[in-house]
């Protein structure tokens, strides 16, 4: 398919009369390994009788300052006190950070209970109420608060993002443009939050609905260059209406500040394998997509409308969405699932040369067993119990801990 861009609304002077000089924004594209990658997940902390969230985060960094353990800069407070953020080093292969996660897990499962709670990963906490959480008490979430009122209140979800290194700041955008029609495959292989207050919503995905009220989010739009995303930046900088870019949350996004282009439409992931194959099948379609653009090859976009569509579809249906075939351009809509095979088939000689063909099958598990929001109705379906639901979602969260760790032993 023809790649098109709609006319620039950047484009010298077209913004307004304070648009009269091209705007730079710096960014270290190139200066470290392509393909690198890094991982954020957001966890929930638990009372481990109730399954309530706990307003611990406070509790916790301070036990990791008492330790000082190495992992301790990997842990970071979050908007609210019940959630707990933790990030990866730098990492070559998935394998390294199935390596990376099992560790973080691990310890966050030590310091968690000796401060007397548990701790969870999923996109929404099954019953929680956000009216019960308290804001961190720090100067940017208290700042967000303030600007977006009700609509960070109510933001109790949690989140995993992904980052892979580019090497060119132009093929980051356009590799992005292209990575726009993967964004229903990456949330329902991750969709993890069936639940919202106490009730089964319908939904694979909630938290993609509760996180849309957010401005600035859901697919971006398509790019001309890097010099055309770093005029709108500009533009909203220099007008105050953000800080800076990160206050931009897209689904996905381009990174300057650390060279890569960053997934972010993933609902948090309970099982490590899970996160981990997710990872693999992200690193393996960035690498795909670059070598379409040094190649001089087309890289296929599509308009904005289309790919929001087929992002809604895949929040409420999960692995079972009927999305439009984008490729093809079929009349008729096909699942989700036979176009994640057909993804897999095109990117498993990328994931080889990547050194992660084995943790790349582990998005046919997923798909053969289903995602996180499966799982978790499975169990509602048997009893009916919500906080069965949680306790089954904490002890996931921890089960592939201790093997893992032991199996990445030297």
């Amino acid at each position: 398919m023809k790649q098109i861009f709609p006319p620039s609304i950047t484009g010298k002077g077209s913004i307004g009369t304070g648009a009269t000089e091209a705007s730079v924004l710096e960014h270290k594209f190139g200066q470290g390994d392509p393909y690198t990658l890094g991982v954020e997940e957001e966890y929930m902390l638990l009372d481990p009788e109730t399954w309530d969230l706990v307003q611990h985060i406070d509790s916790v960094l301070a036990a990791v300052e008492r330790g000082d353990s190495e992992h301790g800069g990997r842990l970071h407070a979050e908007l609210m006190q019940s959630v707990l953020e933790v990030t990866t080093p730098v990492c070559r292969t998935a394998a390294d950070v199935m390596r990376s996660l099992a560790q973080l897990r691990g310890y966050v499962a030590d310091i968690a209970r000796a401060e007397g709670c548990r701790f969870g990963s999923a996109g929404t906490h099954p019953f929680s109420l956000f009216e019960r959480q308290r804001i961190t008490a720090r100067d940017r979430y208290r700042n967000l608060v303030d600007q977006l009122q009700y609509i960070a209140r109510r933001e109790l979800i949690f989140g995993m993002h992904m980052h892979v290194a580019v090497d060119d700041p132009e093929k980051a955008i356009q590799v992005m443009n292209g990575l726009l029609v993967y964004l229903p495959q990456m949330l329902a292989l991750s969709a993890s939050s069936p639940f919202w207050r106490g009730e089964p919503t319908g939904l694979s995905s909630s938290r993609q609905m509760v996180f849309a009220a957010f401005p600035r989010s859901g697919p971006p739009p398509r790019f001309r260059d890097y010099a055309d995303y770093a005029e709108v930046v500009g533009q909203l900088e220099r007008t105050g209406c953000i800080a800076d870019y990160t206050h931009i949350w897209w689904d996905i996004r381009p990174h300057p500040r650390l060279g890569t282009i960053e997934m972010r439409v993933c609902d948090a992931v309970t099982r490590l394998e899970d996160v981990v194959a997710i990872t693999a099948f992200f690193q393996a379609i960035v690498k795909l997509h670059c070598e379409l653009y040094e190649a001089g090859r087309e890289i296929a976009t599509w308009h904005r409308l289309l790919t929001t569509e087929n992002k809604w579809l895949a929040a409420r249906y999960g692995l079972e969405a009927p999305i439009m075939d984008l490729a093809t351009g079929r009349r008729n809509r096909v699942p989700v699932a036979q176009l994640i095979r057909r993804t897999l088939r095109d990117v498993e000689p990328h994931a080889k040369e990547l050194g992660s063909e084995r943790e790349l099958e582990g998005i046919r598990e997923i798909l053969a067993r289903g995602n996180g929001s499966d799982r978790q109705l499975r169990v509602w379906n048997a009893n009916r119990d919500i906080v069965e639901v949680v306790r089954e979602i904490s002890v996931a969260t921890e089960a592939a801990v201790v093997s893992e760790v032991s199996e990445a032993a030297p």
